[in-house]
């Protein structure tokens, strides 16, 4: 079914490139960077190497901060990302990552290089686009076996 890195570059032709935060902005700022991108989710990045520090999604904007009361202007979101963020290399299986997702109950994956280096996201957005696709191709394949008959 392909990699992830077929899945980031269909992304990037779409104009869809990932969307990063740092750990000093708000959870405020992070919403609005969310909204405005119609997405949801945001990898935070330490900013000096570019490396996958955490993630930031709706969920924990929920839970951490909504949730537990705590001001949005003020809440910094390394202190509300999730910290143990479970990334993928371009060379994953989609049917891999698509597993992965399933089991720990993850919306979206960040994409590194061999150096641990952000290179994309995937959501699962992204893999059902993709199964669509296949699905679409069978059907048409099937289709014309049939007509042949």
């Amino acid at each position: 079914m392909g990699t992830a890195q077929g899945l980031i570059s269909d992304r990037l032709d779409r104009g869809e490139g990932v969307v990063t935060i740092g750990r000093e902005a708000t959870a405020f700022d992070a919403a609005k960077v969310m909204n405005d991108h119609r997405i949801g989710a945001l990898v935070v990045t330490d900013a000096k190497s570019s490396e996958v520090a955490g993630i930031f999604t709706e969920r924990d904007l929920l839970k951490r901060v909504v949730a537990e009361g705590l001001r949005p202007e003020e809440t910094r979101v390394g202190d509300v990302m999730t910290s143990d963020v479970i990334v993928c290399t371009a060379q994953a299986p989609v049917d891999e990552i698509r597993q992965t997702m399933r089991n720990k109950r993850i919306r979206h994956m960040p994409v590194v290089d061999d150096a641990g280096r952000l290179v994309g996201m995937i959501s699962i957005g992204d893999l059902n686009v993709a199964e669509a696709r296949v699905l679409t191709e069978t059907i048409s394949y099937l289709e014309q076996y049939m007509t042949r008959l």
